[in-house]
């Protein structure tokens, strides 16, 4: 009778069937990421867009928080 559990003489198989399910999850993992950044960003200039005063302030605090910054 054939082991269907995936362990025991076919066990190089099972590993590499593991080892196919992390790259596939990464790799969602991945393009999850990839679209909540394109969003973020997105999200970011509509929000300059529609509060131009409110976004040029914190630019400018961006500014002074680098000038500010020691190396």
């Amino acid at each position: 009778m054939p082991d269907t559990t995936g362990r025991g003489s076919g066990g190089a198989r099972g590993e590499r069937t593991v080892s196919q399910a992390q790259h596939e999850r990464e790799r969602e993992r991945r393009h999850k990421r990839a679209a909540f950044l394109r969003e973020l960003d997105e999200a970011k200039e509509l929000r300059d867009r529609v509060q131009p005063r409110r976004a040029r302030a914190a630019r400018m605090r961006q500014q002074m928080r680098m000038r500010t910054f020691r190396w």
